[in-house]
């Protein structure tokens, strides 16, 4: 029971920064959606308020899975799978931004524009 109360103590700070941070920066992600002079840009959602809100989740889900979930102590397999896992995340997203340029669509779209004709009459 003695080692379970020390426990506690021991990560009481680690685990009230962590909350502390966490307000902190969920208070910066919504007042850069409400202050009008903290937008990048002009008015309204640009992809420079998307990078910056992402990055800032980026770090608040960092701490989370780091301090409460106890991976800042895991051995080397932990990190690798989730190495992996981050490198299969940016190849979907690859994937996705690969096919706003895909020539199938492309011709599709002027198949439909030129009413069935392809190519142009001379």
């Amino acid at each position: 029971m003695a080692e379970s109360t020390h426990d506690w103590a021991k990560h009481k700070k680690s685990y009230l920064a962590v909350f502390i941070a966490l307000c902190v920066f969920t208070c910066i992600t919504l007042a850069l959606g409400l202050v009008p002079w903290l937008d990048f840009g002009p008015p309204g959602p640009t992809p420079a308020d998307f990078v910056v809100g992402l990055a800032i989740a980026g770090v608040k889900s960092s701490l989370v899975a780091l301090i409460f979930m106890h991976l800042n102590h895991e051995k080397g397999l932990v990190y690798k799978m989730l190495v992996f896992t981050f490198l299969f995340f940016l190849s979907l997203m690859a994937l996705t931004l690969f096919a706003g340029a895909d020539p199938i669509r492309e011709q599709y779209d002027t198949y439909e524009t030129t009413n069935g004709k392809l190519t142009e009459e001379l």
